[in-house]
């Protein structure tokens, strides 16, 4: 008789069981990766979801007593609002298994790191050396654990972002974990991980936030919501997405984000000026670029097998 493998991970904390913490369980559990998985949150109702859609085995809500859940857990996984992570950090280090991996899912980086160099400022070097800041490239416009599902990861990237010091197993860890979700994984420095997601990710979500904002508050925005199409749609999904978290994002990566604000509103006003000038030719040469890049980027995406 074969003997069952072993998970790669005993028992797993998870804090804030939403779209992204769920959906890693739900992933870890489908493939027999964890022996078991506890859940940790600010309100029972979404920790009620999460149980009865077996992503997690136990649940505590951030007001319980679930220090000893912490005792003899192997990793850690904090996804949760970034602005939330210090203060939890300071809850959980006093009563976490010394060898526990503490990661997060924040898409943010430098940030994350300074609020855990405080947290761990009255640990040893060796502690804050087996804490891995990570993001997981993966998501919806929806959340809560009612949203999470099993194959959210696959064929999606996962950034660690280790520092100089962190221990090499801990990342090893991580790593290992993400990719047992079916992500690929990628490794970056913070400070390049926050310039290059302001860009491709943080500016999107202010701009379809921008947008569907302005057009609410017209008086007439029932009817201009009432006609608006596939392009609004597609271009807007993501202003469904958790103002909380978004808000939190992108005030702590707010010199990039500004930077890459400021280099959009220049090409608008470019074009701005184009059409000012009737100048067509000048107008479709710069869509032209950007249809050019933008099915270049598509046929590179599509053929690395990510969706």
């Amino acid at each position: 008789m074969h003997k069952a493998p072993s998970p790669v991970i005993n028992k797993l904390i998870v804090f804030g069981v939403g779209l992204i913490g769920g959906s890693c369980a739900l992933a870890l559990k489908a493939r027999g990766a964890v022996g078991e998985v506890v859940g940790i949150g600010r309100t029972r109702a979404n920790l009620d979801d999460a149980l009865r859609g077996n992503m997690i085995d136990r649940a505590y809500t951030l007001d319980e007593d679930w220090t000893q859940e912490l005792r003899n857990a192997d990793v850690v996984l904090l996804a949760v609002p970034v602005a939330q992570m210090e203060g939890l950090l300071k809850r959980i280090l006093p009563v976490v298994a010394k060898n526990a991996v503490i990661t997060d899912a924040g898409s943010t980086k430098q940030d994350v790191v300074a609020a855990a160099r405080c947290a761990y400022s009255s640990c040893s070097e060796a502690a804050f050396a087996r804490f891995v800041p990570a993001h997981p490239i993966a998501g919806t416009e929806h959340s809560g654990a009612a949203a999470a599902f099993a194959t959210l990861y696959e064929n999606k990237h996962v950034i660690v972002a280790p520092l100089p010091e962190t221990d090499a197993d801990a990342v090893q860890k991580v790593v290992t974990m993400w990719q047992t979700c079916g992500a690929q994984t990628l490794t970056m420095p913070p400070e390049q991980h926050d310039r290059i997601f302001a860009a491709v990710s943080h500016l999107p979500h202010l701009l379809a936030f921008a947008l569907v904002a302005e057009l609410a508050g017209r008086p007439e925005a029932e009817t201009f919501f009432m006609h608006a199409g596939s392009g609004f749609r597609d271009f807007t999904r993501i202003a469904g997405s958790s103002p909380e978290m978004w808000r939190d994002i992108a005030l702590a990566n707010r010199d990039a984000l500004l930077e890459e604000l400021d280099r959009y509103q220049t090409h608008l006003n470019h074009m701005r000026d184009e059409l000012k000038r009737d100048d067509g030719a000048a107008l479709e040469a710069r869509m032209k670029r950007a249809s050019d890049a933008r099915r270049h980027w598509e046929k590179v995406f599509q053929s690395r097998g990510r969706k």
